[in-house]
């Protein structure tokens, strides 16, 4: 278990004190030489285990020598009533081989960043984070100090004031969900050790005061003189006195390393981790889809039907036919990036290609080289999620757009009249040096980029609205940041489509789910914080949604509208 459980005192001389420390270790052949060998339970023995592991039930105690001279409190005079361990006497470890774990009890913690937390939190388990009545379990702590677990619990003693000695037991953990979610654990065996050290203190206070009876003595006994208070305050009397000699029990300590380490041990086992993965993102579902198609057999409705002519083109998408890359390797220029692609066509004419693709219009490039229009559709296909790329890499005449919104074509064909008359499609060419392009249509790049020399010509019949697509300006700021790699961008447009991928599920479920008004999805989209420029980008990338996940939620909708 990933915690050290201590007992703590609260000394009328010293104030709140770490009394007792049990904490895990992950051991090895060299470290556990270290133990056997050292005269001291340094932090070189072993590295504090600050994550969960598991137990078995091969526990051998052995002492651990060397006593805790080294601790990081050394320097501090101690009283009887403050120590656990004399100097030079043994401390106490045990090992479980099965799993390589040691439980190691000293006064302190060896490791000083564990004792400055311990520390705090001893003294705040013994002043100010207490329950009502001062007895009983409490949670307290923070990320940077750690989490707390304490029980505070009073302990007879004849010679104290009140006849009584304030403890605590905690367990600092840096883990808040686990240390809460063992509370129950945690405290039922604490109480249980309270219960047994309260006992044995009572039977011998209960001895003492029939044959010294104090209470009557203190009532009958006048003031001390300052040389009697000055002497029990250095310890002359028996006023700070040992747990040993409150609860007659000469093994204490080695008994409560051994609860303190079967503490740790169970408790670590009683509650394993698992990782929890959220739903799949779309591409998996996606592929999901491809891999039930191969392996059935069967061609689902959504399946794109393509030309069979070999000339033609090769689509990429839900139910692509993939093509082999040797196809591709004619010589021609690639694009490398986004940012490639943006420094060759130009700040705006990226925009405006950047905001027809978002919002699925037809993307038709004309150009000799199938290298350079693979490249450009797997560069430009990184800004939509996969279920809304459907590409036709090379074809030797128009697709129409039901059938791909990414079309490369070769520059001699031409565009069919009702193609040059929509407002849904940008054509852009990219001219080779064979043919000299005008000036105008120059891409000014230097010499050694393979683009030097080449001309692009875009043009659309439509107009764009004034106000982008929020998505878009996001991607055009991270691709305006030059401290930025290629690594960071990649990540952050995943997310970016995950983080709008996530919207319009909700949305269509939405919509599914009813008839509403138009009111209620404005407010829906408010909520989502979806701008009016983003209506035509959440109804395009809607059609990229999973048969998997459109069957599943319209499965749901109708079983939550009958059961209505």
């Amino acid at each position: 278990m990933n915690a050290v459980v201590s007992l703590c005192h609260f000394c009328e001389l010293h104030g709140p004190s770490i009394l007792f420390c049990t904490q895990s270790f992950h051991t090895n052949e060299e470290g556990q030489q270290t133990f056997d060998n050292n005269s001291g339970a340094s932090g070189s023995s072993g590295h504090p285990l600050f994550r969960r592991s598991r137990s078995t039930d091969s526990t051998v105690s052995n002492p651990l020598p060397g006593g805790d001279h080294k601790s990081p409190a050394s320097k501090t005079e101690l009283c009887e009533a403050c120590r656990s361990f004399q100097p030079g006497q043994p401390n106490f470890i045990s090992h479980d081989h099965e799993v390589g774990i040691s439980y190691i009890s000293t006064q302190y913690p060896q490791n000083s960043q564990i004792f400055t937390m311990v520390r705090q939190a001893c003294i705040r388990s013994l002043s100010c984070e207490v329950c009502q009545g001062r007895e009983g379990p409490i949670f307290f702590g923070d990320e940077h100090h750690g989490y707390v677990l304490s029980y505070t619990f009073f302990m007879k003693d004849s010679h104290a004031r009140g006849f009584q000695r304030w403890y605590s037991i905690i367990v600092v953990m840096t883990d808040r969900i686990f240390l809460l979610n063992s509370w129950p654990f945690l405290v039922s065996n604490m109480r249980s050790l309270i219960e047994e050290l309260q006992a044995k203190s009572l039977k011998v206070y209960e001895q003492e005061q029939s044959e010294h009876p104090q209470r009557a003595e203190r009532i009958n006994q006048e003031f001390l003189a300052p040389g009697d208070f000055y002497r029990r305050r250095r310890g002359g009397s028996k006023t700070f006195r040992s747990l040993l000699e409150l609860t007659s029990d000469k093994n204490l300590f080695r008994y409560l390393h051994m609860v303190f380490a079967w503490i740790l041990k169970a408790g670590g086992s009683r509650m394993t981790e698992k990782v929890l993965e959220g739903p799949p993102k779309e591409e998996a579902l996606i592929d999901l889809d491809n891999e039930e198609e191969t392996e059935e057999g069967f061609i689902k409705v959504s399946t794109m039907t393509m030309d069979p002519d070999p000339v033609g083109g090769i689509a990429e998408g839900p139910t692509a036919i993939q093509d082999s890359p040797e196809e591709w390797q004619d010589g021609g220029p690639t694009f490398k990036s986004l940012h490639h692609l943006r420094r060759l066509l130009g700040s705006l004419n990226f925009h405006d290609l950047a905001h027809h693709a978002l919002i699925g219009n037809q993307i038709i490039v004309r150009c000799n080289f199938k290298s350079t229009l693979h490249s450009f559709f797997e560069v430009l296909k990184t800004l939509l999620p996969v279920g809304c790329c459907h590409i036709i890499t090379y074809s030797d005449h128009y697709e129409e757009s039901f059938k791909c919104n990414f079309l490369g074509m070769s520059p001699s064909t031409s565009l069919p009249g009702h193609v040059k008359a929509s407002e849904f499609f940008i054509l852009l060419d990219i001219i080779s040096p064979s043919h000299p392009p005008r000036e105008c249509e120059r891409v000014i790049v230097k010499e050694a980029d393979p683009f030097h020399g080449f001309g692009i010509a875009m043009v659309s019949t439509g107009s764009l609205p004034d106000k982008a697509p929020t998505i878009l300006t996001k991607i055009e700021n991270i691709l305006d940041n030059r401290n930025l790699n290629q690594e960071v961008i990649t990540a952050f447009l995943v997310a970016l489509k995950e983080e709008w991928m996530n919207k319009v599920k909700l949305l269509f479920k939405f919509t599914r789910a009813g008839s509403h008004t138009e009111e209620e999805t404005e407010r829906l989209l408010k909520i989502l914080k979806a701008k009016p420029e983003d209506k035509s980008l959440l109804k395009f990338w809607i059609t990229g949604l999973s048969s998997q996940y459109r069957s599943h939620l319209l499965t749901t909708s109708s079983m939550g509208a009958s059961n209505s």
